[in-house]
């Protein structure tokens, strides 16, 4: 498949074309369902639109766990449907979907009970290694074992001793969620789907008791278009009750945002070579590594304040210091926390008061003629959840559509940047020999952009000052904030340290030392002028101050308040 770039030309050919086309599928929402529903339609023949309010990612998309994993944890509640499901899923995307980008990690369940846990427990995890040969898959992930305190304290050596009497080893799947968001609908696009961020949904267009569209709104230049197609699919995650409203209908089931908070501290704040899995009196916490980095997550709270931008609150901080701290030999504070960010689920609501035993499950309801909802589930079943979505869609078009739509195939399309990806992995060194670059430099682009790292390569052939790092974030180069725009999407100054690069969350100056570099190289390519670009600086040291000034806060409501403060960037043109 060849690659398409999501350039501002782009862009702007894809709106003209859902401007004057009438198309079969039209998926609102950006995020990984959204996307890969787009994905899946356009691999069926149809023709398909996608749009998103924001950025790709960047709602829940962007601010997961960042596994992809079966859910050990959905064992102890008998859902082995879910987790079988989810397990051949892991396996799909480490083997064929997007090596580039999910990778096996390993994990640590300390034991705290003699015998009957190591039993308890280990049973659970070798009936998780099982089920994900019983998907009909390859598990792509090493086998568990297990593990002595001694033989536990060499693989992770922060643990105390009295915190464990021994543990299971085992393994899981790891994904940069905003970027495999992205490449699912770079590859939508790819196979011919028009996709268009920024472009929020103001109306759903009907002719009687059917929906036949949506009205649009550009938020980069202030035009509004109707898109016409015979289905619309809602994939808005916890905005899913928002936008059914535009139906007129009461939806099939409602969604419930639960909060989830995580930090991320530097790798050698805690020694160890593994992630852990530790129990809560409501859930599981994870500290899981990322690069130079640990993640620690998360919570598990119900929210009902501002969907755009949820808020971590310093009794969120709190809780995950507290609940970390009790298992390490040198304790974490405040001060080593170099990034937190916190994201919404959408959980389908049910009679339940807490939000960790609502559904993971999905649903999809179609109770309005031409619409599709889908809503619940969990990021590793996305493909799952997309494919029941097209399903549904493709079965309502019914006698609309002149032809037979064929099945799902999805699971034998891998993302862009995978084909070719081990290749050039061997050839690092020569890649590196070639660009004038370290071998390190090159492995960190191949696990960004797979294959497609050669298009970031000959962009700094082209351009040698786009070699350098960034300012203040050494890991990614200037060539990496060209590239998000020229072809990533990017459109703002948020697009590119938030979620094209993790800058935001793996600095403890978050992006602000590299603001103003990363502005003026994305100047050039959106064509912006002085004032647009410093606005764009303006906006996101805002944005970093509301979301600092908000983790100090003591409860969501102030949380919430503190981090509205900082309102969203619009282009200067439309003030």
């Amino acid at each position: 498949m060849r690659p398409v770039a999501l350039s501002p030309l782009h862009r702007q050919e894809a709106l003209d074309a859902l401007a004057s086309e009438h198309l079969d599928i039209l998926v609102i929402g950006g995020g990984v369902v959204g996307g890969g529903a787009a994905l899946d339609a356009a691999t069926r023949g149809l023709s398909v639109g996608l749009v998103e309010a924001r950025d790709f990612a960047s709602g829940t998309s962007s601010r997961s766990s960042k596994l992809v994993h079966g859910g050990l944890r959905y064992l102890e509640m008998l859902d082995f449907r879910l987790v079988a499901e989810a397990l051949g899923e892991r396996s799909l995307l480490i083997d064929k979907l997007a090596p580039h980008l999910v990778k096996p990690v390993p994990f640590l369940y300390p034991l705290t009970h003699r015998v009957w846990e190591r039993f308890y427990a280990g049973s659970g995890v070798a009936l998780y290694d099982s089920m994900a040969l019983l998907s009909g898959r390859s598990r792509g992930v090493p086998h568990h074992r297990h593990l002595t305190r001694t033989g536990a304290r060499k693989v992770m050596p922060a643990l105390r001793k009295d915190a464990l009497i021994g543990a299971l080893h085992y393994y899981d799947g790891q994904v940069d969620d905003a970027r495999h968001t992205m490449f699912l609908s770079r590859t939508a696009a790819a196979y011919g789907a028009h996709v268009a961020s920024r472009t929020r949904v103001i109306d759903l267009l009907r002719e009687g008791d059917r929906v036949v569209g949506a009205r649009v709104k550009d938020l980069e230049s202030g035009r509004e278009i109707d898109i016409r197609a015979r289905q619309v699919v809602n994939a808005t995650g916890v905005w899913t009750d928002e936008t059914q409203a535009f139906a007129g209908e009461r939806g099939q089931f409602k969604v419930r945002a639960s909060k989830g908070i995580h930090l991320v501290v530097p790798r050698d704040r805690i020694r160890g070579e593994a992630g852990l899995i530790l129990r809560t009196e409501t859930s599981v916490l994870f500290v899981i590594p990322w690069g130079t980095h640990w993640i620690i997550g998360t919570t598990d709270t119900d929210w009902s304040l501002s969907k755009d931008h949820p808020a971590a609150s310093a009794k969120d901080i709190d809780y995950l210091l507290e609940r970390v701290n009790a298992v390490l030999v040198e304790p974490l504070v405040p001060e080593d926390v170099e990034g937190v960010f916190a994201g919404l689920r959408p959980l389908l609501a049910g009679e339940s008061d807490a939000t960790s035993k609502l559904s993971r499950e999905h649903a999809v309801s179609t109770s309005s003629k031409g619409l599709v909802v889908i809503a619940g589930g969990k990021y590793t079943t996305y493909r799952v959840m997309a494919k029941d979505a097209i399903d549904a869609a493709v079965q309502q078009m019914g006698a609309l559509l002149d032809r037979k739509v064929p099945d799902c195939v999805t699971d034998d399309i891998p993302l862009l940047g995978a084909d070719g990806y081990t290749a050039l992995w061997n050839q690092r060194q020569s890649l590196a020999d070639r660009y004038g670059l370290g071998v390190g430099r090159v492995e960190h682009l191949l696990n960004r952009f797979g294959s497609l790292a050669t298009e970031v390569l000959d962009l700094i052939a082209e351009r040698p000052d786009l070699a350098e790092p960034l300012t203040g974030a050494d890991p990614y180069l200037r060539a990496e904030v060209v590239y998000g725009v020229t072809h990533e999407g990017a459109r703002h100054l948020d697009d590119i340290l938030a979620r094209r690069t993790r800058i935001s969350i793996e600095t403890f100056h978050r992006g602000t030392e590299c603001a103003e570099e990363a502005a003026t190289l994305m100047a050039e390519a959106l064509d912006w002028s002085d004032a647009q670009r410093d606005r764009e600086v303006d906006h996101y040291l805002k944005r970093v101050d509301a979301e600092r000034e908000s983790q100090t806060m003591p409860d969501d409501e102030t949380a919430d308040a503190a981090r509205m403060g900082a309102p969203d960037v619009v282009p200067v043109a439309h003030l």
